[in-house]
């Protein structure tokens, strides 16, 4: 059953969320249609400028990113902190960049409006603040552009996307990772590249080749990963980018069907330091159907809270939740 967004992203569960969107039935948002012959693998590149704008305007990190034919899978974290330290000219600056500032609020900014002006003025800005953290006004600001730009080069009109975007909670810091490899290894899984650093337009490529550093708007501003030691956010976590960039090659070369867990001497430290078990690990990587059909990925502790909270006895993924971390 379909269920509202707000029992899907709470805040207080997690702060991060595996997103997926889909193009309706044969349309095609990427890539090559054998059907009709026409390439749109150009369109890669509108969703790559608009994340880098979204990424820097939403107090939104992205963590990971895979853009495929048919539809692309996002990584993201919600930092609420960020957006209120915000000044006022600071939020609307940022909505200015997506949106037409309203009258009022100019007026607010000369310093000329009234004081029921005022008062309207600052709850718009309120709201933008609290638009500008929220899941699905990210979503709706990348899909509806994408969809409008798309029908418009297509000649047509009507739905774009198969429906609203799947989310998925990432309840600790093992089920972030497992969700960011997984992301970033789609277009090995799909035989579209065989090594990491050959996977175009995905987040794992920009970190290896550093690209996040670079001004150019084809590339999307990534979240940082570092030591907790070192770590510059409540949410951030204590795995490293060469950690990181090791899981995945890990992960990539382990998608075999030869290979499926039978590599222990290249088994990475990261998993044993996130408490994975190998073999639940690589499952969750070679699975056929999409992990963002699991309500939520985490430990069975996270888990049991998460259902406490929701008030319900069963959540989709349990089984393979449990293989996924060791005992």
């Amino acid at each position: 059953m379909t269920q509202p967004r707000k029992t899907l992203i709470d805040l207080n569960q997690t702060s991060y969320y595996h997103c997926i969107a889909r193009c309706v039935r044969r349309a095609f948002l990427c890539g090559e249609d054998s059907f009709s012959g026409k390439n749109y693998e150009h369109r890669k590149d509108w969703v790559v400028e608009r994340l880098s704008l979204l990424a820097d305007t939403f107090a939104i990190d992205v963590a990971s990113y895979a853009i495929m034919s048919n539809h692309y899978h996002l990584v993201l974290r919600v930092d609420i902190e960020k957006a209120e330290q915000w000044s006022e000219a600071n939020v609307i600056r940022r909505w200015k960049r997506l949106y037409k500032i309203p009258l009022i609020v100019n007026r607010y900014l000369k310093g000329n409006a009234s004081p029921a002006l005022t008062q309207m003025a600052q709850e718009l800005i309120t709201k933008w603040r609290q638009r500008l953290t929220d899941i699905s006004w990210f979503m709706r600001c990348l899909n509806e552009y994408l969809a409008r730009k798309a029908n418009l080069e297509d000649q047509c009109t009507g739905r774009f996307w198969e429906g609203r975007f799947k989310s998925q909670a990432l309840l600790d810091e093992a089920a972030v990772v497992t969700a960011m490899a997984y992301v970033d290894l789609n277009p090995i899984r799909a035989n579209l590249a065989s090594t990491p650093e050959d996977s175009d337009y995905t987040s794992v490529k920009q970190r290896i080749r550093n690209e996040d550093k670079d001004s150019s708007s084809r590339n999307v501003k990534l979240m940082k990963l570092t030591q907790s030691s070192n770590k510059t956010h409540r949410h951030g976590f204590n795995v490293t980018e060469a950690d990181y960039l090791e899981l995945v090659d890990y992960s990539g070369r382990a998608i075999r069907c030869d290979k499926r867990g039978y590599i222990p001497n290249g088994l990475p430290p990261i998993l044993e330091r996130l408490n994975l078990e190998p073999d639940g690990f690589l499952e969750l990587m070679q699975r056929d159907d999409n992990i963002a059909g699991l309500r939520a990925v985490g430990s069975p502790s996270a888990l049991t809270h998460l259902l406490d909270s929701l008030d319900q006895r069963f959540i989709k993924g349990v089984g393979i939740n449990n293989r996924l971390y060791s005992s």
